[in-house]
């Protein structure tokens, strides 16, 4: 930070000099050529300008000490981006097919993408990402998994982060929308998925004229093998809720260990039906003055799973809304209407939750709650659930302005609110144990900084964990208007990058980052020496489906063939600098062919392709990596397949053809 502080004020020094500021030093004097001021000028930067540059410049070679995951929103992937160089590094295909990286097109990705469709195979392909959820140890990052959930049709993702590759999607049974997940809980027992809209469990038929009778809500606690790297279904189980549209899900850590915190909307149940003259649903949504928090015990819920005391649904294990209210693992709490946010602080004492419609957050103390639940008494919902008094659980509110909405931590005891109407970014003082960390009284707005536009989630480096680090804090902007080129009506969203380092004084806007490929939502920032992932796969012929060596591989180029049995044909194929062996193969027209594929290449980033024309067939055969595909040889006539990835000087010439014939 010192030779940080030096630069800058040599650059400001500069800066004056080339604005024709009085008694400034020369370039020479401060060690810095005229070239820097001469820039400074013709581009009319200001030292907060130049401040901000040398905060996110990295030079070549030079990494990132962070990396942000991001929801990919309707591009159905994750976005994997520096911080705070804010580079995107890669797309990572989830829910979308994605050619680059092959997958979904002939190769394992196929298998991955069909855990995803729907009960009557009907295939999706395409996902709405929205909050990604890194695998956790003691309520901290460890670099180990990536969860991610699909709005549209209730599935998760798994990604190993040893090869940042999708191992798993699975489709939730009885949900067709989810939205408050995936998160974890602290030691990444369970990846925690709540719903949205409200429909009859497993979305079957019925009119909306029995909403209050048929409709639910539904949360899934989906469990993770994390020897195995998968979810495992018949260790999962769900509970039942209202029919309110249950919203984002937080799990508490260290002294809330244990529970889980959800807000919702539309207590009302408003049903909408604007074309018969009903309120529209964003009138009928907002009438009550509060909605609820709901306040899950899921090692209660565990137990009763456990127990045996779940109704088996569509194959799943669900625990029934009466038993989830009358054994204790629901209560509710009034909150602000039309929430859109429950984040629990570092320690797990508090949960703040934003109202969009009101000009406070709201602090909820675990202590308070736990004491209300043991004192019972409690008045309940017209579905039965205890409902804690808002004066029994709330600790504290602070009014920040227009449209809060999600709350991140940083290491001095601040926590960052994104405000959507106000299109800002709050820092406010956090009370209680928190208080000793910072000067100013706890529960306390102190500055606000205006952002471009609309911000929606805000990240923070590890700012949702046990520990946040403080540093930065990126606002994730629906709207950007005029910060970029104009490309057409339909403008990127845009990540701007916030200096958060000097809690006594103003934070800072650093940098615009467009986002070109559709709406993300949510991320997650941990630091980048906790990713240990391969360079190269460990050894020749290594599955990343199994993450193992494929005993069907193939470890040298002499291992290359084609074999028949019938109309059965095998091949196995060596891939190398700068050739594929076979280059030659004739098969017959029907033919069914199953093609094993191994990268020989032990060199970090001698990554080759593979496109079959004619076929809808491309792989990404990363060093190392094994891959299989079957097809069946519909088409006779003369086909070229090459390498896609421009690995050497002969690149052009890693070619082959496969000839079918009549």
């Amino acid at each position: 930070m010192k030779q940080l502080a030096i630069a800058v004020l040599a650059l400001a020094t500069i800066l004056m000099v080339a604005c024709g500021g009085q008694g400034a030093a020369t370039p020479a004097a401060t060690g810095l050529t005229s070239d820097a001021a001469a820039v400074a000028k013709e581009r009319e930067l200001n030292a907060d300008d130049i401040y901000a540059a040398l905060k996110t410049f990295t030079p070549s070679g030079k990494l990132d000490p962070y990396i942000m995951f991001s929801s990919g929103g309707q591009s159905g992937q994750v976005l994997i981006i520096g911080v705070p160089s804010m580079r995107i590094l890669k797309v990572l295909a989830v829910f979308t097919p994605e050619s680059w990286q092959g997958y979904g097109f002939g190769g394992g990705g196929e298998q991955v993408l069909a855990g995803g469709f729907m009960p009557n195979k009907k295939p999706i392909l395409w996902g709405d990402t929205h909050h990604p959820g890194l695998s956790e140890t003691a309520g901290e990052y460890d670099g180990q998994f990536l969860f991610i959930n699909d709005k549209a049709n209730a599935r998760v993702a798994v990604i190993d982060l040893r090869d940042f590759k999708t191992k798993q999607i699975i489709k939730a049974p009885n949900a067709i929308n989810d939205h408050g997940g995936a998160f974890v809980t602290p030691n990444t027992e369970y990846v925690i998925v709540g719903p949205q809209y409200a429909a009859p469990i497993g979305y079957e038929y019925a009119p909306l004229e029995q909403y209050k009778e048929k409709y639910r809500g539904i949360i899934t606690f989906w469990k993770f093998d994390r020897s195995k790297g998968r979810i495992d279904p018949a260790q999962s189980f769900q509970i039942e809720l209202p029919p309110y549209w249950q919203d984002l899900c937080d799990a508490g850590k260290k002294v809330s260990d244990g529970w889980v915190f959800c807000n919702s909307f539309n207590t009302e149940m408003a049903t909408g039906g604007v074309e018969l003259g009903n309120p529209p649903f964003e009138a009928g949504t907002t009438k009550n003055d509060t909605d609820y928090l709901h306040v899950f015990n899921w090692k209660k819920a565990e137990e009763l799973f456990k127990g045996g005391k779940a109704e088996k649904i569509n194959g799943m294990s669900v625990i029934r809304l009466k038993t989830a209210a009358d054994e204790g693992v629901l209560h509710f709490v009034p909150e602000p209407k039309s929430p859109h946010g429950a984040d629990v602080t570092p320690g797990g004492e508090f949960v703040v939750v934003g109202g969009k419609l009101d000009p406070h957050v709201t602090i909820y103390s675990f202590e308070k709650i736990q004491n209300a639940i043991k004192a019972g008494g409690l008045s309940k919902d017209a579905f039965g659930v205890p409902v804690i008094p808002l004066d029994k659980a709330m600790e504290a509110q602070v009014e920040l302005g227009l449209g809060p909405l999600h709350t991140v931590y940083d290491d001095k005891g601040y926590a960052y609110t994104s405000m959507f109407l106000d299109s800002a970014v709050a820092r406010w003082t956090l009370g209680g144990p928190y208080a000793s960390k910072h000067p100013e009284p706890g529960w306390k707005l102190v500055q606000k900084l205006p952002v471009h536009y609309n911000i929606g989630h805000i990240a923070a480096a590890e700012g949702d964990t046990a520990s946040p680090d403080g540093q930065f804090v990126v606002a994730l902007n629906k709207w950007s208007i005029d910060r970029f080129a104009n490309i057409g009506p339909l403008l990127p969203q845009n990540f701007q990058l916030v200096d958060i380092t000097k809690t006594g004084e103003s934070m800072k806007l650093l940098y615009d980052m467009p986002i070109g490929m559709a709406e993300p939502h949510y991320a997650q920032i941990m630091k980048a020496d906790k990713l240990k992932p391969f360079e190269v796969y460990p050894q020749i012929g290594w599955d990343p489906a199994t993450m193992a060596v494929d005993p069907k591989s193939i470890t040298t180029e002499k291992e290359a063939r084609v074999e028949r049995k019938g109309n059965n044909v095998e091949i196995w194929m060596s891939v190398v600098r700068s050739h594929f062996s076979p280059e030659r193969i004739t098969i017959k027209k029907g033919d069914k062919v199953t093609w094993h594929f191994t990268s020989l290449e032990r060199q970090r980033d001698a990554t080759h392709g593979f496109t079959l024309s004619g076929y809808n067939i491309n792989l990404s055969l990363e060093p190392g990596m094994t891959e299989t595909i079957e097809f069946v040889a519909d088409q006779a006539g003369t086909y070229t397949y090459y390498c896609t990835e421009f690995c050497s000087a002969l690149h052009l010439e890693m070619v082959g053809y496969l000839l079918i014939e009549p």
